[in-house]
């Protein structure tokens, strides 16, 4: 069968990916069309257009490039209309994919699927009237999203997550820091991780403030994980030889190796949690005091991190906007480097959201929904 898969950022290739593997397994005879990048077009069929070349978040940053924006759909419109695919797939990345969900249902009459929720319990609920509209069958990732849906009176299953999946299966899983310092030319200095996103303005914004913030801390040594598609160049500013480092593509082991991290809200603080890192969540906007309000009304929910929605308490401290300063997040910091009650807190906090997630198989079982209707 034929399947056109639609991710717009890093994670989500990742998780596309992975989900196309199982697929193949499920379908031998499976055959791939996609937007996504590197780890999708790793497994096989014919990548259409580079997430980094559609990866614009934020009102500012969209209005700025809406005529690539338009153009990406008006492309993808076209492309999926000729491929004529069994199932459309739609990974997050809402802004972009409910659009092309609506013509896909609308004027070609094609199944979709969508795996990863968009976050519309947080904000922009509205959304659902969209997606009971134009999307067929909602795959979550998150086990809190299914009394959500089920309040809207929509049919959600959640198959599991998948950061439990690739941690799983993760290559130096046994790595030692000994080892990890020694390949890496490291020093022997216990290691605070930097890990201030993905996109050029998000880490414009959060980096300069995660430096001011560690660089009280001289008996550690500190490194900046390299987001994937970010030119070296960009971070050089930041890196100072014999204290301050970057790693690309290795950062499931540098969070492994790590006395606690700096992170900026998403997917990654998922990952550090359940890689067992203490940790402070960190998300910087201007505007201050009025974007930070302005926001939390907007809002539903009562946490901005992936680890305190699944927990459903306070497990990491969140700075987010005007709170996220260097002297905040070095007062966050100091207290989880030492072995304090805070940090075995958080520990424990992190046993409990594991346990809420369950166990891995997430992709497998998504695919198995997703062709058994096909199949129907």
């Amino acid at each position: 069968m034929k399947y056109y898969l639609i991710a717009g950022e890093a994670s989500g290739d990742l998780h596309a990916a992975n989900l196309m593997r199982a697929l193949q397994r499920e379908d031998a005879a499976a055959e791939f069309r996609f937007f996504g990048g590197d780890a999708m077009q790793a497994v096989g069929g014919t990548l259409v257009r580079h997430y980094r070349d559609m990866a614009y978040m934020g009102f500012v940053q969209v209005a700025l490039h809406a005529r690539q924006v338009l153009r990406n759909i008006a492309m993808c419109k076209r492309d999926l209309a000729a491929y004529e695919p069994d199932v459309l797939i739609l990974i997050d990345y809402p802004g972009f994919n409910l659009k092309i969900a609506r013509y896909a249902k609308e004027q070609l009459g094609l199944r979709v699927h969508y795996y990863i929720s968009p976050k519309i319990w947080a904000w922009k609920e509205y959304r659902i009237k969209q997606i009971k509209r134009y999307i067929d069958r909602m795959y979550s990732i998150l086990p809190f999203e299914v009394d959500f849906y089920k309040r809207h009176n929509y049919r959600i299953d959640y198959v599991g997550n998948p950061t439990v999946d690739e941690l799983a299966v993760r290559p130096y899983a046994d790595e030692t820091f000994a080892q990890f310092i020694a390949v890496n030319n490291l020093s022997d200095k216990p290691i605070i991780a930097l890990l201030p996103g993905s996109r050029l303005a998000e880490i414009r914004d959060n980096l300069e403030i995660m430096m001011q913030a560690v660089d009280k801390f001289h008996d550690h040594q500190v490194i900046i994980a390299g987001a994937p598609g970010v030119p070296e160049a960009f971070y050089a500013p930041y890196v100072q030889k014999g204290r301050v480092s970057i790693l690309f593509g290795k950062t499931y082991r540098l969070l492994q190796q790590s006395r606690a991290a700096l992170v900026t809200s998403g997917t990654a603080t998922l990952e550090a949690a359940l890689l067992r890192v203490p940790q402070v969540v960190c998300y910087y906007m201007r505007g201050g005091r009025f974007t930070y309000s302005f926001f939390r009304r907007l809002i539903k929910v009562d946490y901005v991190s992936l680890v305190n929605l699944i927990a459903d308490a306070p497990v990491v401290k969140e700075l987010l906007v005007h709170h996220f300063s260097p002297a905040n997040a070095r007062a966050e910091l100091a207290v989880l480097l030492g072995d304090t009650p805070q940090r075995e807190a958080m520990l424990r906090g992190y046993d409990d959201m594991a346990a809420r997630l369950g166990e891995v198989g997430a992709p497998e079982r998504a695919a198995r929904l997703i062709v058994s209707d096909i199949r129907k």
